[in-house]
């Protein structure tokens, strides 16, 4: 049960955020009302929000593909343009599984998810296919702890680790499917972030290391161990690391190519696995 807009002020509500540098304050004011179960709940809900706090945070959910991703604090908010990437993963799966109906050796698309932060492309991916074997990984615990909560109920496994060290040794040569939203920005540009970025997400996924690479590195040179024959790594970066990324694919073996949306801001690398590699 949310609180009555009626019990409290939200021309008050929407003025303090505003006095905070909130752009959208009158919708994370609605939101905030929303999602509040007690007035008490809602002035501490605005105070966090003022304080500084991202917004999903102080909602425990975000938003992302049209489902509720529960975000607890300290864990990297997913961001809109990461749908991008699910779009293009999710029609490359459809290929993996095949068309509805058809019987298959393996009818489910095998799908792993690194660096999977809250668990959001996981969750996004199982929500938009009807068949998928889906495994997550993540070094943070807390985030750990999170995705399990988005993707448990869809049958999704989440391991803690460092990249593919957790995983099963069964899935390699079988992944259809390998998604990475790896940290990539560079070092020296952290402190450029807004801050609920830089202070209240964790380190590990936002620093990429010197150029923003290294994680991307680490993700593509494993790559060919654990992708199908045919199957896809899809990676998100930078407009401008882009290139980087085209060669590091290519130099482990995989057949590259760059997809964009300039509605999203979105830049995906996808690498192929060859079928006789």
């Amino acid at each position: 049960m949310s609180v009555s807009p009626s019990l409290l002020s939200l021309s008050v509500i929407v003025t303090r955020l505003r006095a905070v540098g909130c752009v959208f304050a009158e919708d994370e004011a609605r939101l905030l009302i929303s999602t509040a179960q007690t007035p008490a709940d809602l002035a501490a809900m605005v105070d966090r929000r003022a304080a500084g706090l991202p917004l999903e945070h102080v909602l425990g959910w975000a938003e992302f593909c049209g489902l509720r991703i529960a975000v607890d604090p300290g864990v990297f908010v997913p961001r809109r343009r990461t749908e991008f990437l699910i779009r293009q993963a999710a029609a490359l799966a459809r290929l993996a599984a095949g068309p509805a109906g058809q019987t298959l050796a393996r009818p489910r698309a095998v799908v792993v998810d690194l660096c999977c932060g809250s668990g959001a492309m996981g969750a996004a991916l199982v929500a938009a296919l009807d068949r998928i074997e889906l495994y997550a990984v993540d070094i943070d615990p807390a985030a750990v702890r999170c995705a399990r909560r988005n993707v448990a109920a869809a049958g999704g496994q989440v391991y803690e680790g460092d990249l593919y060290e957790p995983l099963p040794a069964t899935l390699r040569g079988r992944v259809d499917v390998l998604v990475a939203s790896a940290p990539y920005v560079p070092t020296e540009a952290i402190r450029l972030l807004p801050p609920e970025a830089r202070v209240h997400e964790p380190r590990v996924a936002l620093d990429g290391g010197a150029d923003g690479l290294d994680v991307v590195r680490r993700v593509t040179a494993a790559a060919p161990l654990w992708l199908a024959p045919g199957g896809h790594l899809l990676v998100e970066t930078s407009e401008r690391q882009a290139p980087q990324t085209v060669e590091t694919v290519a130099r482990n073996g995989l057949i590259p190519r760059v997809a964009s949306s300039d509605e999203l801001n979105a830049t995906v690398v996808i690498g192929t696995r060859p079928a006789s590699l």
